[in-house]
């Protein structure tokens, strides 16, 4: 796909949120189900995934961690991201990789020690790519990747979580 084809693809979706913004505003769901042991099996759409407890709380590593999850995430949309944006603003990109690492203490998740927060106390991206784009075009890039990715800007600002506890 080249620039022209997709401003063509969004150009109408653009208009239609700029005459009617409450059309931009979708909900994305996930849904899951408990699974035996101590496991989660996610729809994805494409296939079901089970998840469990990562090595370093006790599982097996034969079942999807859930920070693994998060940061696969995050690589899915910044790299589709970043091939739109460059797309958008005539980069060619021939090849690439896109990286994600975070680091997290299980002291906190395991109750071990109330001082270390449970979760990621750190996340790096890392993007790794064949073009012949100069300095000042790959700057461009970065900013608006960040700018437009969903994960990551979910992940840099934070957002409320709200929770409900129900029975069957």
């Amino acid at each position: 796909m080249n620039s022209e084809e997709l401003k063509k693809l969004q150009a109408p979706l653009k208009e239609k949120y700029r005459e009617q913004p409450e059309a931009a505003y979708i909900t994305l769901k996930a849904n899951g189900k408990i699974g035996e042991g101590i496991s989660c099996k996610v729809e994805t759409g494409k296939a079901m995934i089970e998840a469990g407890l990562h090595s370093a709380t006790g599982g097996t590593g034969m079942l999807a961690c859930s920070g693994d999850l998060l940061l696969e995430a995050l690589v899915a949309c910044a790299g589709v991201t970043l091939q739109a944006v460059a797309t958008a603003i005539g980069i060619e990109i021939k090849n690439g990789i896109v990286k994600a690492e975070g680091d997290l203490d299980f002291r906190g998740t395991l109750g071990v020690s109330k001082e270390v927060p449970v979760g990621f106390v750190s996340i790096r991206l890392f993007f790794n790519l064949d073009t012949i784009a100069n300095e000042e075009q790959l700057a461009s890039l970065a900013k608006l990747t960040e700018r437009y990715c969903v994960v990551y800007q979910t992940l840099a600002k934070g957002v409320p979580v709200n929770t409900t506890f129900g029975k069957l």
